[in-house]
This record gives structure tokens, C-alpha cells and sequence, in this order.
């Protein structure tokens, strides 16, 4: 008998979970909500400012839908840990963007963030430090226009979800929710409130990523056939720290699952090259997981026999192979491994009927550019593809090479320009949806898992995304 997933139903429970839905609470729900469902689910917005919403049904489409157009963006930050405190210097580098307020439990931490705002020669920015709910009064802010999430993971989908009923956009880390009816949520929630809700996914914008995604749409590759990413990071140590982490929350996830806990990084980049939501789309996934021992050997091996630690009992599948299938007959390979030694590598590969990229290390094989069953250097594709983030900032500043910062860096040029964004809540749900449906797929023992078509259709039609054209 196929053991049922905490996160994602099977298939019988969720023809009859829609009903569910509207406790909020219940059961995720493999496809869209009923509008009885999400009525009792949304509540109206308390009269955001330029939102309209109508509980219960559908809004109009948000892709292809511009920011109105500002000269300065007021950034709201909710978390300063590791990612926040990385990422705000991003935004305070930025001309025409302001930090206006700072929310995080610790008040130390807040405190250090507003240092840096003044530092950079902003007026001091409001903190709210009074327990983990006082994001709602920073999302109720009037001189916010975009909530910026690096929290925990289980709290993405309440911030996420408060900050569009205050009319405020959003961009969240990975992963945007971690359960379907809450990603169908957010995407209702973004149609109404008119605010887009973005997963900060920041690897589609790495130097190799964009220069392959400009080379796919060249047509290089030819038709594109398979894909491959992943999260292949040694986290051990990270994940016992005392220190690293505020307290041992995601360590925690380990308990809990057992699928692919951070499909964002590697899905992200792969569904850009294939245009998902844009011309194709994901359409099931098939998981499979080997047993849990990393994390018990790591504690064995190096964490003091009193350590809470030892009461945990960790499940999640040391390493995950995920197999997406789209619409179109493609295959995209997810992997995730963060308990076992292994050189950091996000896989990144993408293949087609002409030819092949592989990274980790970055090597190329096209036709007819290369034919002598031997690897191309693919730094000879700079200068044609290097997409023009690359070309016009070429040392960008900050960690993971520089990606995080071109990320921020084009977020806050689409919202002061009043541009698309190059991602959208069709591209969150999407790519966040491997997180429950690999964990459900694996306890049914590789049993295929409907991802939904969050665009309701809007997928076939060709449109803009991280392939953008340099703003004039």
C-alpha cells in the first residue's frame, strides 16, 4: 500500500479535497481550487491600494502584466538571516530604491539591517520585532511597494499571502509555499490583487544560465529534447550549526519529507530554456529517493551525544531523481542531495537534436561546430550570447558569482521602468510544485504526479521572460 505524503495527497484524496480547501488547512489539491473553495479560502482584500479583488473567482491573467511605472521602489525586508542580510546590500546599491522598513523576531538582527540602510545614506527604516506575525503591519504599510520574504520556509505562503492583500508585489525565496492549494492560493490571490508574486529564484540569472537560454532561443541546441538541474550541495555541517541557521528549522524538513526539498534552483533555469508557461508546460512528475543515512551518519560521526539533535528521526531521501515530463514530450531530470559529500553542482544541462551543454565544469558540443566526438569550449559563445545583463555589468558584485545581484538588479529596473517582470506567479507555482509532488510521488513508489497548469491555459501563448530585451 503506498504510503500517503503529509504535503500531497493521492490521486483519490484529491478528487474529493476540494472542499478542503477552504479551511485553509487541509489536504493540498492537485488541481485548481472550486470557486466555493476559494471564496471560503480568500478573504477580501482590506482595500489595497490600486488592488480589486473578488473573492472566490478567478482573475484576469497576470502574464504579460507590467509594473506601473515608479521612480523610486520602497522595499520592505521580512527576514535577515543569511539571505536577507546578503541581498539588502543589493537593493541599497541600487539608484531610486529605498529600504523603508525591516522585519525579523530578533531584534538584534533588525537592528543590523538598519544600520546598513543609514549607512548607505537612507533615513532609518521602521523594524518590527514583536514575534513572527508582525510582518503583517510592515505588509500594511503605505510606503511599501515591494515585500521582500528570506524567512523560514513555512512562513513564505502567510507573508506572501499578506503582502498582496495590502496591495503590496512580492518576491519570496525558495521555495514561494510548500504545499499545492497554497500555490493555487497565491495565484488566485496575485489575479485579483493585481500584484505580482515572484520566486526570487536566483540561478536563472547566473552568467552560464543566461548564455545558454539565449543559445536555446538562437536555436543552437535545435529542437530542445531533455534538460537536467539540480541541487547537489553539502549542507551537513550548515545543517547542525548552532549558529547558521536560526535555530534548526530546516533541519527540521528532514523530518518531515522525503522529496526534493529545493527544486527552485535547478527547475528554474531548465523551464526558462524551454519556455514552461510560455509555449510548453509541465505537465507530471515521477520522483524517486534513496534511503536516509547522511544526516544520522554526520551526527554520529561529529554532534555531542546531548544535542537536541538526537531526538530527530530524519526521512528525506539523502539523494531525489525527479523525471518532469511536458507537454511537448520533453524530459527535465531534477536532482536534490544536501546530506551526502559531493562537490556543489546545480547539474545544468540542456540538450536538443543539434547538440549539448554540461556544467559543472561548462562544456559544449554543437553540431556542426564541433564533430570530433570531443567537448567545445563554450567561453567561445561569449560574445555572441552573453545575454546584456552580463555584457553591461561584467563583475557584478555579491555572492554566487554575481547571479543575486543582477537578479535585484533587473527586479528593481522592470519596476521603476513600469516593465513586465521576467518571471511571474505561473513561474513560482511552478517551479515550487516538485516540493510536495516528489515527496507524494516517492511514498507511492514512483507513481506519476499531476503538476497543475497554474496559467489555466495562458501557457501556449509565446511571451517575454528571462530573455529580455535591453530596456532603451
Amino acid at each position: 500500500m503506498n504510503e500517503q505524503s503529509p504535503y500531497a495527497p493521492s490521486r483519490r484524496q484529491a478528487l474529493g479535497a476540494a472542499a478542503a480547501v477552504g479551511a485553509g488547512l487541509g489536504a493540498g489539491v492537485l488541481g485548481a481550487p472550486s470557486a466555493r473553495a476559494a471564496e471560503a479560502a480568500v478573504p477580501a482584500p482590506a482595500s489595497p491600494a490600486g488592488a480589486a479583488s473578488v473573492p472566490g473567482r478567478r482573475g484576469a491573467t497576470m502574464a504579460g502584466v507590467p509594473f506601473e511605472r515608479r521612480s523610486t521602489v520602497r522595499v520592505g525586508i521580512v527576514g535577515y538571516g543569511n539571505r536577507g542580510g546578503s541581498v539588502i546590500g543589493h537593493f541599497l546599491s541600487l539608484p531610486g530604491v529605498r529600504v523603508t522598513a525591516v522585519c525579523d523576531p530578533v531584534r538584534d538582527k533588525a537592528e543590523r539591517a538598519a544600520a546598513k540602510v543609514t549607512a548607505a545614506g537612507q533615513p532609518a527604516p521602521a523594524l518590527y520585532t514583536n514575534g513572527e506575525n508582525d510582518f503583517e503591519k510592515l505588509c500594511a504599510r503605505s510606503d511599501v511597494d515591494l515585500v521582500y520574504v528570506a524567512t523560514p520556509w513555512d512562513s513564505h505562503f502567510a507573508i506572501a499571502r499578506a503582502a498582496m492583500l495590502n496591495g503590496k508585489h512580492v518576491g519570496v525565496e525558495c521555495p514561494v509555499a510548500t504545499r499545492i492549494d497554497e500555490l493555487w492560493e497565491l495565484v488566485d490571490l496575485s489575479e485579483q490583487t493585481r500584484r505580482h508574486c515572484m520566486q526570487l529564484e536566483n540561478c536563472c540569472y547566473g552568467r552560464n544560465e543566461m548564455r545558454v537560454l539565449r543559445m536555446a532561443h538562437a536555436g543552437k541546441f535545435g529542437r530542445l529534447l531533455h534538460g537536467a538541474g539540480a541541487y547537489n550541495h553539502d549542507l551537513r555541517g550548515l545543517l547542525f550549526s548552532p549558529t547558521y541557521y536560526e535555530g534548526p528549522w530546516r533541519r527540521l524538513w528532514h523530518t518531515r519529507l522525503r522529496g526534493d526539498l529545493y527544486p527552485n534552483h535547478g527547475f528554474g533555469p531548465v523551464a526558462t530554456y524551454m519556455d514552461v508557461n510560455r509555449g510548453d508546460r509541465a505537465v507530471s512528475i515521477s520522483s524517486f529517493g534513496t534511503p536516509a543515512l547522511g544526516l544520522a551518519e554526520y551526527r554520529e560521526a561529529n554532534v555531542p551525544a546531548d544535542d537536541p539533535s538526537w531526538k530527530e528521526s530524519y526521512t528525506a531521501s539523502d539523494r531525489t531523481i525527479s523525471l518532469v515530463q511536458t507537454a511537448k514530450g520533453r524530459v527535465i531530470r531534477l536532482e536534490h542531495d544536501v546530506s551526502t559529500p559531493h562537490p556543489y553542482s546545480r547539474v545544468n544541462s540542456l540538450g536538443g537534436t543539434k547538440g549539448v551543454f554540461e556544467d559543472y565544469p561548462a562544456r559544449v558540443y554543437i553540431e556542426p561546430d564541433h564533430q570530433d566526438d570531443r567537448w567545445g569550449d563554450f567561453a567561445a559563445y561569449a560574445a555572441e550570447f552573453d545575454h546584456w545583463l552580463w555584457k553591461d555589468n561584467t563583475a557584478p558584485p555579491g555572492a554566487h558569482g554575481g547571479m543575486d545581484y543582477l537578479m535585484v538588479f533587473r527586479l528593481m529596473q522592470c519596476m521603476r521602468l513600469g516593465l513586465t517582470p521576467d518571471f511571474d506567479v505561473y513561474d513560482a507555482a511552478t517551479w515550487t510544485a516538485p516540493l510536495p509532488l516528489s515527496d507524494a510521488s516517492i511514498r507511492a513508489k514512483g507513481a506519476p504526479q499531476e503538476i497543475p497548469d497554474f496559467t489555466r491555459g495562458e501557457w501556449t501563448a509565446a511571451r517575454s521572460g528571462v530573455d529580455s530585451v535591453k530596456p532603451a
